[in-house]
């Protein structure tokens, strides 16, 4: 009862975390529209080679080359198995351009003019290869490439030949940020089935009802599994497309096998015999796949067309014996008999889309399993309200406590955010949170030409009050420091401990004169300063201060710091307790020789 009780509570959470997800991947939309290839031409065989093994048809303007409206599947093939393409990259304003593509059946060669920029799978002396996975692929393209010749060579023996999907010049970071829209829906989906997964497996497990929630977590399982091995995030996880199809053909199969086994426990007489039927063939073909796939006896490519000709009969059979008893069927039974209904046709859809029966589109898979997944997750509750009625109490304050526990999670979580970027002796900012800052204040002042001033100050002699009151008193002076930077420098100055007895200052909108007169102003009230430790007076505490400014010193502001060190270091050089602006002099003196600079 206990356990159950858990699965529940933090199945919930989950539930509740991956919503969230899916409602913020919404905002993460590409900020310029991609070129697509387009004016292709193609000719079918395999190109042969020069004196120096260079494809002839790489110059070759022959009339053997003929325009078709797509890169798949060109008219003509009649067994061919050597495809060769063509088109020109289209013209852009391209700052670091790539070629996208959703994916190439089944393996392939990219040229840029005579130049081979891309490969994927191998090529044997025969222009022959093994399937190698469908990936997406994102090849590097030159800033000239605008208005050149793209080639392509092809090698398949699938139904499918050429390139698949999305063909098309973008930006390498909107690719990236394609990939993570594209996947977001996909991977909180799949996590919350997988999580619903684990709830029916723990039902199946202590229920009374077992082999109902045992097919309802295979399902999901299942399910799971072949959104995460089809979003395109997956190689970002790990970059092995052939190991991610055998998991993506392996779950796929697995589905109408759940499906029978759902159907079948609750259906009776014809019905529940044809259905029976239907799941133990899809098990069978499951087994003998995946071992001859696993054995090297057959190309995991080719089971996948096999499987979707069984499917694409052996679905509606099941959708219709399901439908013919509905009336006879309970209220939980019937909602996942409709989320069925409205999971089977984006199935069929998503496999059209794959074979080229229909134009590529982008089929929401995920809300077909989304809606049956809700449906397992209306059941749930259900036949937890009924078979759990001692903890009723503990059901009225269900709501509350997720909703404390998950208060004190926010709170813990933002504590210990705010413990890791302050320093916990001085209150300041920190090392990791100065790298933040300092990236946002690099990129604000490109965009608005503004200034930015950066103060690097170090403690001077701070070894010997160490050694002559030891480290509790220098502890307290670099406590007292912190107060006096922050009483010298403004609310929206970004002051960090950058290090031992070293601080950092970002000045945003502050030119270099008055980032000097701060400094200087700052450095005279400290050594001005009467220093104690538990009534004992210390020496007289004095700093060293280099300053750096953008656009003053140059051009990139991420090379402040960089100056500012080198300016510290020849006010640390030049007598110290005195403030240094960086200029040109301090690197042809040679003054950073035997020091490492933080870039």
């Amino acid at each position: 009862m206990l356990l159950r009780g858990y699965a529940i509570r933090y199945g919930l959470l989950f539930v509740i975390a991956f919503a969230m997800l899916l409602v913020s991947s919404s905002n993460l939309q590409a900020a310029s529209p991609p070129h697509p290839l387009q004016s292709w031409k193609y000719r079918w065989g395999d190109s042969p080679y020069d004196a120096v093994k260079r494809p002839q048809w790489l110059q070759s303007d022959s009339t053997e080359w003929q325009s078709t409206a797509s890169p798949s599947n060109p008219p003509g093939r009649e067994g061919h198995e050597h495809l060769w393409l063509r088109t020109t990259v289209p013209a852009g304003d391209w700052s670091d351009p790539v070629l996208f593509i959703t994916s190439i059946n089944l393996i392939g060669q990219v040229y840029l003019g005579d130049e081979l920029i891309y490969q994927y799978g191998e090529f044997d002396d025969q222009g022959q290869g093994d399937f190698a996975g469908w990936p997406w692929h994102m090849i590097d393209l030159p800033e000239n490439a605008a208005g050149q010749t793209l080639t392509f060579r092809f090698y398949s023996y699938y139904t499918s030949i050429g390139l698949w999907g999305q063909v098309q010049v973008m930006e390498r970071i909107e690719v990236l940020k394609q990939v993570i829209h594209d996947s977001a829906q996909d991977l909180g989906v799949s996590a919350l089935v997988l999580v619903l997964a684990v709830l029916a497996t723990i039902f199946a497990i202590i229920g009374p009802e077992r082999r109902g929630f045992g097919s309802i977590a295979l399902f999901a399982y299942a399910s799971g599994l072949m959104l995460l091995a089809e979003t395109p995030a997956r190689q970002f996880i790990a970059d092995n497309p052939l190991a991610w199809d055998t998991l993506r053909a392996g779950s796929y199969y697995t589905l109408p096998v759940a499906l029978g086994l759902l159907l079948s426990y609750w259906l009776e007489g014809t019905a529940k015999r044809w259905i029976t039927h239907l799941w133990v063939i899809h098990l069978g073909y499951l087994v003998l796949a995946i071992g001859l796939v696993q054995l090297g006896m057959v190309s995991l490519s080719l089971t996948f067309p096999v499987f979707d000709v069984m499917l694409a009969l052996t679905l509606p059979m099941m959708l219709a014996l399901a439908l013919m008893r509905f009336q006879r069927l309970t209220l939980e039974q019937r909602l996942l008999v409709v989320s069925f209904t409205f999971f089977a046709p984006l199935l069929l859809a998503d496999m059209a889309v794959a074979h080229g029966f229909v134009d590529w589109r982008s089929v929401p898979l995920s809300y077909g399993t989304l809606a049956f997944s809700l449906a397992n997750a209306a059941i749930f509750l259900w036949h937890y309200r009924h078979t759990q009625q001692q903890l009723a109490m503990a059901n009225e304050t269900l709501e509350q406590q997720v909703a404390a526990r998950t208060a004190d999670l926010d709170r813990l979580v933002q504590e210990l955010e705010g413990l890791s970027r302050k320093d916990p002796l001085t209150g300041l900012h920190n090392r990791r949170h100065f790298d933040t800052a300092f990236e946002h204040q690099c990129q604000r002042v490109k965009q608005h030409a503004s200034q930015l001033s950066v103060l690097m100050l170090d403690v001077d002699h701070f070894k010997q009050i160490n050694d002559d009151f030891g480290h509790d008193a220098g502890d307290a002076v670099l406590v007292e420091i912190a107060l006096l930077l922050r009483h010298h420098l403004r609310d929206l100055d970004v002051i960090c401990r950058f290090g031992g007895e070293e601080f950092v200052a970002l000045l945003p909108a502050t030119s270099r004169i008055a980032a000097e007169s701060r400094a200087k102003a700052l450095l005279t009230s400290i050594a001005h300063q009467a220093f104690a430790y538990q009534g004992t007076p210390l020496r007289k505490i004095t700093l060293s201060c280099g300053v750096a400014t953008y656009p003053d010193h140059t051009q990139d502001p991420k090379k402040l710091l960089r100056l500012a060190d080198e300016a510290l270091y020849q006010a640390k050089h030049s007598g110290r307790n005195r403030c240094v602006v960086w200029e040109k002099t301090l690197e042809e003196q040679g003054c950073m020789l035997g020091r490492q600079q933080p870039q």
